[in-house]
C-alpha cells in the first residue's frame, strides 16, 4: 500500500521530464570575425544553474536566482530573455571562438550549437585601366588574399555576370589557415566597358569588388540612329584639322609680309617707267620719263 503513492510520484516527475522542452536557437550561426555573435537557450522546466560552454570549456554561469555571475572571460557576457530564458553573447568572435556552444541546464538537459567565424580579406584586380583596339583580345588578373573560408570569385563586364566557363580560379592556402584565389579572364574588346572582380564568403552581406576599366579605341556604335565616335578618334580628327588652319594662316601671313615689303619698290618703278602725261607732277617740277 505504501508503494503506491511513492510509484505514482516517480510517474508524476517522469512525465514532467518529458515534457519539459529546453531551446536553444539558433542551432548553426555564421558570422564574420569581429562581429558579435548571439544564443537563446530557454527551458519549460525549472532549473537552477545555466552554465555556457565553448568547445567544451565552462564560459558563463548564470544563476535563476541571481543571475550572470563573474566571469573570467571579458569578452562574455548574457542578456535576460523573455521567462527565464537567457541570451549568451560573445562580444567579438575570433577564429578560435568557432566550434561547439553549449547551453547546460545542470541536472536536467544540455544542448549544443554550432559556430563558424569567417574572415574577410581583399581583393584586387592588377594593373590599370586598359586601351584596346576593337576585336583585340585583352587579359585581367583578380587576386582575393586572405579569406576564410575559400572564398567564392566572379567576373563581371558591364554589370552582366560572366560564364565560370570563361574564366580560370587557382588557389592556395597559408600557414594561418587563410586563402588566396586568383583568377585569369580573357576579354575580347568589342565596346568600352567596366570590368568587375567580386570575392565573397557566406557571411558577407554584400561582396567585395574591384574594377578596372577597359577602353576600346577607334570605336562606333549605334543604337537607336545615334552614332557615337570615340575620344580618340575625335581628338585625333581635331588636331588634323588645327594643323591645316595654322598652314594655310602662315601661307597667307608670308604671302602678306611680301607684298607688304615689295609695294614701295614698286611705285618707285612705276613713276620712273610712266609717260609724262600720265606724271602727277606740276610744271615746275620736270620729271624725267623714259
Amino acid at each position: 500500500m505504501d508503494t503506491f503513492p511513492l510509484l505514482v510520484l516517480l510517474l508524476s516527475c517522469r512525465i514532467e521530464a518529458v515534457g519539459a522542452q529546453m531551446k536553444l536557437s539558433p542551432l548553426a550561426l555564421t558570422v564574420l570575425r569581429g562581429d558579435e555573435a548571439r544564443f537563446t537557450c530557454s527551458s519549460s522546466s525549472k532549473w537552477t544553474v545555466m552554465v555556457w560552454l565553448l568547445n567544451g570549456t565552462a564560459t558563463l554561469t548564470i544563476s535563476k536566482e541571481v543571475g550572470v555571475l563573474p566571469s573570467v572571460n571579458p569578452n562574455v557576457t548574457a542578456e535576460k530573455d523573455k521567462g527565464d530564458g537567457w541570451v549568451f553573447v560573445l562580444k567579438s568572435t575570433e577564429r578560435h571562438n568557432q566550434g561547439s556552444v553549449t547551453c547546460d541546464l545542470q541536472g536536467i538537459e544540455r544542448k549544443t550549437a554550432r559556430l563558424f567565424v569567417q574572415e574577410v580579406g581583399s581583393v584586387t584586380v592588377f594593373g590599370e585601366n586598359k586601351l584596346a583596339f576593337k576585336g583585340q583580345s585583352v587579359l585581367f588578373e583578380c587576386q582575393a588574399a586572405g579569406w576564410y573560408p575559400q572564398p567564392t570569385l566572379r567576373w563581371q563586364v558591364n554589370g552582366k555576370t560572366v560564364s565560370q566557363a570563361e574564366y580560370n580560379i587557382s588557389s592556395e592556402e597559408s600557414g594561418k589557415s587563410l586563402f588566396t584565389v586568383t583568377s585569369n579572364l580573357s576579354v575580347t574588346a568589342a565596346k568600352s566597358s567596366n570590368v568587375d572582380c567580386l570575392a565573397s564568403v557566406s557571411a558577407l552581406t554584400k561582396p567585395l569588388n574591384s574594377s578596372i576599366r577597359l577602353t576600346v579605341v577607334a570605336e562606333v556604335v549605334q543604337e537607336d540612329d545615334d552614332c557615337t565616335v570615340p575620344l580618340a578618334l575625335t581628338a585625333s580628327l581635331s588636331a588634323l584639322l588645327l594643323l591645316i588652319l595654322l598652314c594655310i594662316c602662315t601661307v597667307l601671313c608670308y604671302r602678306q609680309r611680301r607684298q607688304a615689303k615689295a609695294s614701295p619698290q614698286e611705285a618707285i618703278r612705276s613713276l620712273m617707267l610712266c609717260p609724262r602725261a600720265a606724271c602727277p607732277y606740276t610744271a615746275r617740277v620736270k620729271p624725267r620719263c623714259l
